[in-house]
């Protein structure tokens, strides 16, 4: 299918990552006539190696060879600058966990599908992953089954997609064929015996009219929970009256907390659909996602005061169990008038977190009237979009075509908070206890938002091959808001071929982020474990948005767009026999960037004390515009097939990605009393720096040999550093380093017959862990490993079996 719209590209850079390299030497060797449209360049008629900014190109074989069963995790594994952390005990970030790309923030990452703006998660990551106050795509919403490829785009791109597209642009391809399908299971679990899982999925095609195409594809994904905690080793009832310990100490179990994968239920299903209409194509394509999953919160003691022993007489582990479902749908007409393409297209996504709470209660209620499980509230994310795209190509200088595009669209945003029962947040005075549900406070009324913003932006681009040697493109678009104003960015890219070999390539592009409605309108109020005098001890921690009158009256100020500008220089060199290598530098610059804020402190100021007076919150954080930063980076690629006769054929493939950031200012908005630099404290500054490995790669050999395949990959994730300031401390004192780590996977697949086959494989098989935390508090001794932004996870060895059947 052959189509011109606002994501189309003609670039395959088959070398640009390590497995697509092979990949798409197949597809040419099979079909010598096929394009692969890619992400960023809307020139149809390129050969695989010509493209002017680094694509990388992962087929649906490259994600099932890493034995991933989440679709993110798998992308991690094949594209080095790709980070999707592990977490654990972070709320509703245990469910839908941030991705970055170039060690920035995830909603830096534009993702699309078949080309379209996907809508983001409702949920907004707030208990100290990396990202945190951000939200992103929830790309494990879409299965794998349905994916025929992913493109990466490392490059800004708000100029031809609009906002967002900073670090670069993630476009993942559907599934289009017409006939036969598969079907495979997986079972698998870790090396401790835990984390039990397994993946049922399938996708069919059926022929629709005499060139039209339905591949409808779903899958079934349970995960059991693992626990790596360590022994909780503080005093876990009342004293006798004596003041001895009571006997329970000595029988308690200590492995009292759950930390680790989260229980996880899945059930996902796509679908995709092109036939010809009258003089043009018909094309729609959706899915929906219904996902449970449940995780520990913070171990309630029988000793505390926000437990009643008559309910839990040992204490209790609150577990938060959120709904997360996600919808879309598209539909759009691509049609000719002349020499034009034109395209009209409307879809529509919609993100729905719901926070529920079991093995729980809200200690002020007492114990004959708190319910033990509470439906906390609900937070929803709309996007409805419309676009018209048109595209031709015009006689040009040089005897060459100049392809000229436009667009223009309209996209309406709609962010909405919904209260919990009122049992999950209310104080019912029960004997000074304190309210709410327990492991997750349910949303308020006056927590309740409703609101809309829409944009309309234009653009117009062109790209031209002026001679064989050199390419060059341009664009600019311009983007108008409702709620904060307007925004023109641009782009300028070209590529010459020096040699038959060797090509250089490059561009120069501005771009921006408008500020996410979920970071316009989300507040809410909720038990965080902070730190208070070197301690640390659960606090409500209220956030609060723009509308919410303690931001008022800390006149903290409303929130601008993110702005950037980006350079990127590439050598690509196409060797002899097959031998590939690219290399590509690049520097990006953001002003103005969105962070959530630190927490303040009735003791940091009058002003602030006085703010809370009014609210049940212990402290209070914000979205505000602070941080200006450098990001620059290096990304190389290396690929290889080697033919060896008698003993089948080896693929040879290398990845490396480099980036760092530094900040280069800071601006805080005037606070009373002086007390700017506790929003954007020590810690929240090497979380935005050095939370994510600032080196990373894999070295992968794929061997085939008959109805035998052998994928051996080595996984390389460097240091990575974790703040833990307290007063006083250095900088070498307060930081908490973790990495390097080499993870290596294997896998071995055998071929039955053309249908059927076996895999058997491990990830992680010699057990990697990150370092133990060092113990300074007693919650060290129970988060015995960093429980947030670990790239290697913290369950040790994953092995597996799959079995699969194509018809």
């Amino acid at each position: 299918m052959k189509r011109f719209n606002a994501i189309t590209l003609a670039l395959a850079s088959s070398f640009f990552i390590t497995p697509v390299a092979s990949a798409q030497q197949d597809s040419e060797a099979n079909n010598v006539e096929e394009v692969i449209q890619v992400v960023g360049s809307r020139l149809s008629m390129r050969t695989a190696t010509d493209g002017a900014a680094p694509v990388d190109i992962i087929s649906a074989d490259d994600l099932a060879a890493t034995g991933m069963t989440d679709t993110a995790k798998a992308l991690q594994y094949a594209v080095p600058s790709f980070n999707f952390p592990s977490s654990s005990i972070t709320d509703g970030s245990d469910a839908v966990k941030p991705a970055s790309l170039r060690g920035l923030s995830p909603d830096h990452t534009l993702v699309l599908i078949n080309g379209k703006r996907r809508h983001s998660s409702a949920l907004v990551h707030l208990n100290g992953t990396t990202g945190r106050g951000s939200s992103n795509v929830d790309l494990n919403a879409i299965p794998m089954a349905a994916i025929k490829r992913i493109e990466v785009l490392r490059d800004g791109a708000a100029a031809l997609y609009g906002s967002d597209a900073i670090a670069g642009v993630i476009n993942i391809v559907l599934k289009d064929n017409a006939q036969g399908g598969s079907a495979s299971l997986q079972l698998g679990q870790t090396h401790k015996g835990d984390g039990e899982q397994w993946r049922a999925s399938a996708s069919t095609g059926f022929a629709v009219g005499e060139d039209g195409a339905l591949t409808i594809s779903g899958e079934l994904h349970h995960k059991n929970r693992t626990n790596r905690a360590g022994p909780d080793t503080r005093q876990q009832y009342p004293s006798l009256p004596d003041g001895s310990d009571d006997p329970r100490e000595e029988t308690f179990d200590r492995q009292s907390f759950h930390i680790g994968q989260a229980e996880y239920k899945n059930a996902s299903l796509f679908a995709n659909f092109d036939m010809t209409l009258g003089e043009g194509r018909l094309y729609a394509f959706g899915g929906m996602s219904d996902r449970k999953s449940e995780s520990g919160a913070f171990y309630r003691r029988a000793i505390q005061n926000n437990t009643l022993t008559e309910i839990y007489p040992d204490g209790f582990l609150p577990i938060l169990a959120p709904d997360v479902k996600d919808y879309s749908a598209y539909a759009g007409y691509e049609w000719y008038i002349g020499e034009w393409t034109l395209d009209f297209s409307g879809g529509y996504g919609r993100s729905k977190f719901q926070y529920n709470v079991k093995n729980s209660l809200n200690a002020s209620l007492g114990p004959e009237l708190t319910p033990t499980s509470f439906e906390a509230g609900t937070l929803k994310n709309e996007e409805a979009s419309l676009t018209f795209d048109a595209q031709r190509f015009v006689p040009f200088v040089n005897n060459s075509d100049l392809s000229i595009a436009f667009g223009v669209s309209y996209r309406d945003n709609t962010y909405e908070i919904k209260a919990g029962d009122e049992a999950s947040y209310m104080d019912g005075g029960y004997e000074g206890r304190p309210g709410g549900s327990q492991g997750y406070t349910g949303f308020k009324p006056d927590a309740e938002v409703n609101q809309s913003r829409d944009n309309v932006g234009v653009y117009l681009e062109t790209e031209n091959q002026l001679t064989t040697d050199f390419t060059w493109g341009a664009a600019v678009r311009h983007e108008d808001y409702s709620d904060f104003g307007n925004n023109t960015s641009w782009k300028v890219s070209g590529r010459y071929d020096i040699t038959d070999r060797i090509a250089v390539r490059g561009a120069l592009n501005t771009g921006f982020r408008a500020p996410s409605v979920q970071q316009l309108y989300f507040t809410n109020i909720s038990t965080f474990a902070v730190d208070v005098d070197g301690e640390t001890v659960l606090q409500q921690s209220g956030t609060f948005n723009s509308l919410s009158p303690v931001t008022e009256a800390l006149n903290i100020p409303d929130l601008e767009p993110e702005e950037s500008e980006s350079v990127s220089a590439g050598i690509v060199w196409n060797g002899y026999d097959g031998l590939a290598i690219t290399l590509d530098y690049f520097r990006i610059n953001i002003d103005d960037r969105i962070i959530l804020s630190n927490q303040v402190f009735p003791s940091d100021s009058p002003a602030v004390a006085n703010a809370l007076s009014t609210v049940s919150a212990e402290n209070a954080k914000f979205f505000i515009n602070a941080v200006d930063t450098k990001t620059e980076g290096l990304d190389i690629v290396a690929s290889k097939t080697f033919n060896l006769n008698n003993f089948g054929e080896l693929k040879a493939q290398l990845a490396y990605g480099f980036n760092n950031t530094e900040i280069e200012s800071i601006n805080l908005p005037p606070l009373f009393d002086g007390i700017e630099s506790v929003l954007f404290d020590y810690d929240e500054k090497i979380r935005m720096t050095d939370s994510t490995p600032d080196h990373s790669g894999s070295i992968g050999f794929t061997h085939s040999l008959g109805n035998w395949r052998t994928d051996v990959r080595f996984n390389y994730f460097g240091t990575y550093i974790i703040g833990d300031y307290d007063s006083g401390e250095t900088a070498e004192e307060a930081n908490e380093s973790y990495g390097p780590n080499w993870i290596t996977d294997i896998s071995v697949r055998y071929a039955f017959s053309d249908q059927l086959s076996l895999v058997i494989g491990g990830q992680n098989i010699f057990s990697e862990y990150p370092e133990e935390q060092p113990v300074q508090s007693a919650f060290d001794t129970i988060f015995k490993y960093p429980n947030t932004n670990s790239p290697i996870g913290f369950n040790g060895g994953y092995f597996y079996s799959e079995v699969e059947y194509k018809f």
